[in-house]
């Protein structure tokens, strides 16, 4: 094979450019390279991070869902507590109201009974003195007449 002039400018040019590319090309590219090694690492990382962060954050959401449950039915457990001590009371009241009612009407109908007491004896006192006005206009004796009043008074 013949080796001529343009095959030696080749090999020289092409040993310029590996020595011009390893020089100044090479180390920028390697250094891009790795600058986008750490940045895909950082972001990995970064990723990781996250993931565990958010794993945290459900954690703890979860707790303080469960926490907001537990004051919900103690506020439910409140609640009902209430209610029912708002029915006792008004079944309390409603049972003082009923005595008070029952003890009004027990005094009416005393009362009621007084008066028809107090009228059948004003009945009876004026059936007496018709019966005695009878008796008087029949038969006048002071004794019998005394002692008849008595006993209607006395049975009164």
């Amino acid at each position: 094979m013949n080796i001529n002039l343009t095959f030696l400018g080749q090999m020289v040019s092409f040993a310029i450019l590996v020595w011009f590319t390893t020089k100044f090309i090479w180390p920028q590219l390697n250094h891009a390279i790795e600058e986008r090694q750490k940045k895909v690492a950082e972001g990995l990382a970064a990723a990781e991070r996250a993931r565990a962060e958010l794993k945290d954050a459900d954690a703890k959401a979860a707790a303080e869902v469960k926490q907001a449950r537990l004051q919900a039915s103690e506020i439910i457990e409140k609640a009902q507590q209430q209610a029912n001590q708002i029915v006792e009371k008004a079944h309390a009241d409603a049972v003082a109201e009923a005595a008070r009612v029952k003890a009004a009407a027990a005094e009416e109908v005393i009362s009621m009974q007084q008066r028809a007491r107090e009228e059948l004896r004003g009945w009876v006192g004026r059936l007496a003195v018709q019966g005695a006005e009878k008796i008087v206009q029949r038969e006048i004796d002071a004794s019998a007449h005394k002692a008849m009043l008595d006993q209607l008074a006395a049975e009164i």
